[in-house]
């Protein structure tokens, strides 16, 4: 059991009740990863505050970390680019001009037309969560506003059709990282365990459908009614005091080219690319290099397994590089400005994602003590003895969603969790299958769920929505989905074998 015991659950827990509280999350994140480390270094003070400023410098030695950060940095880059196209503006008049014009008498019907467009969009780009969610809030943030819909409404449809449908169709980073995992607990085909254990994975499944019921049945809760009357009755986009996660200088440019000349395809165009180059880059970097035994030619076998073994974080940058390049060249032949003039709106875009940088750069860093307090582990063995077999899937699934909670990552926690369910589901005689899938639905569950997490972080921006009003909107429907895991799990834990 981990060395620091309760105390190192204090931090994650400290670091969540103050954004919550005090909707500060840079403060309280760095709250949080200061208090660990003067936790690691037993009390003293002066240690722990050196320790955490080099904990922040450290973050970019991990190759993926710096990747990932890089590119949300670029995304500001390609969202201004397309705004300065007039590609927003021309997609917004397709859809418009689709609905018919979106007269007063079909608002209803034309509100959960575009809500469904979205959760299709988020469906759709599965192979990679932080790709879904910024398409799906760069492209329909417009429409929503201008159809009042809130922007909360929207970053819960981009949360929560992305790590879902990533999980679920796993060809991609996410696939490839848990049947590393399962490989490494002695299971001859990680592949073949991960498609079995699937069809217990209810969260995913059931965040999903909970998404498309909500759209058609005009389903809001809690924080979220409160968000959908403050815009359809006052037409007030943030709610009072709201600071959104992306600056109003970046939701409000506007194009170089009349409306008449704005043209859908340099919105969507540049986005395929960038959707289409996920998997290419995969493939890339995974590729057989020289030596490896494997067979001659391209084969299917060789691209699932480049596509399994490619870095994530990789895939990502190089699309995004790739989908800026290609805008450039394509408004460059359209003359619609020139490279220089380009380079600069990119530069400006990326200027205004460094909150965005900080922040998630924080968010690595919380992510990386908790680990050296064993936080997961430390929460997973307290309970890991005093389990009978029938409830050790619901009870996984329950662990799981507190560490990822906590920690404010999925992956960190079936790093942690998938070891320890492999070990009871053996050690206990229970289903396998049901195990590892309650891990990966606790893990989703938690995450989606954690205003620490990156990828909540990433849907806030996305959608211009304030974090903590996003965290608060989204929790009802999460809880809902997640209460409901829960007794699935207990009733199989129960029936199956």
């Amino acid at each position: 059991m981990s060395q620091y015991g309760f105390w190192s659950l204090i931090p994650p827990l400290l670091a969540i009740y103050f954004a919550i509280r005090t909707k500060q999350v840079y403060i309280s994140l760095l709250i949080g990863i200061w208090l660990s480390w003067i936790i690691i270094a037993h009390g003293n003070i002066f240690k722990g505050t050196y320790q955490t400023i080099m904990a922040l410098v450290d973050v970019f030695k991990d190759s993926g970390n710096t990747k990932t950060i890089m590119f949300s940095a670029l995304v500001g880059g390609l969202i201004i680019l397309i705004q300065k196209s007039g590609g927003v503006t021309g997609f917004i008049h397709w859809i418009d001009t689709k609905l018919g014009g979106m007269p007063p008498e079909h608002l209803e019907k034309n509100r959960k037309k575009v809500q469904l467009f979205a959760w299709l969009t988020g469906i759709i780009i599965f192979v990679e969560t932080s790709i879904s969610a910024l398409t799906v809030g760069t492209v329909f943030r417009p429409l929503f506003d201008k159809l009042r819909i809130s922007r909360e409404k929207l970053a819960y449809i981009a949360d929560s059709s992305a790590a879902p449908i990533s999980i679920l169709i796993p060809f991609n980073a996410w696939g490839a990282f848990i049947m590393s995992l399962l490989l490494a607990q002695g299971f001859d085909n990680g592949f073949v365990v991960l498609f079995k254990a699937m069809q217990y994975n209810f969260y995913p499944v059931l965040a999903i459908l909970l998404v498309f019921l909500v759209i058609i049945f005009d389903f809001n809760i809690g924080p979220m009614k409160k968000a959908a009357n403050r815009i359809r009755i006052k037409n007030q986009i943030l709610a009072k005091g709201a600071k959104p996660m992306i600056s109003e200088e970046l939701t409000g440019i506007k194009p170089v080219v009349s409306i008449q000349k704005s043209k859908a395809y340099n919105m969507t165009l540049p986005l395929i690319i960038m959707v289409l180059m996920m998997p290419v880059s995969l493939i890339i970097d995974g590729w057989p290099k020289n030596g490896q035994e494997i067979e001659q030619g391209i084969t299917i076998h060789k691209i699932v397994l480049a596509l399994s073994k490619g870095s994530g974080s990789t895939a990502v940058l190089l699309a995004v590089i790739t989908a800026i390049i290609f805008a450039m060249l394509i408004y460059r032949i359209q003359k619609i400005a020139k490279i220089n003039s380009m380079f600069d709106w990119v530069m400006k875009g990326i200027s205004q994602m460094m909150p965005l940088a900080i922040l998630m750069l924080l968010a690595f860093a919380i992510s990386h003590v908790t680990k050296e307090l064993h936080t997961g582990q430390y929460v997973a063995k307290l309970s890991q003895n005093i389990l009978i077999p029938e409830l050790v899937p619901a009870i996984i699934f329950i662990i799981s969603a507190f560490v990822a909670f906590a920690t404010g990552t999925s992956w960190g926690t079936f790093a942690i969790m998938i070891p320890i369910a492999a070990q009871m589901a053996t050690t206990l005689d229970v289903n396998p299958y049901l195990s590892i899938a309650a891990v990966l639905s606790g893990g989703v569950f938690g995450d989606h769920t954690s205003p620490i997490s990156d990828t909540t972080i990433i849907a806030s921006m996305a959608s211009a929505s304030d974090h903590i009003d996003h965290v608060k909107t989204q929790l009802p429907y999460a809880l809902l989905a997640g209460a409901l895991s829960a007794v699935l799990f207990l009733i199989f834990g129960f029936f199956s074998s």
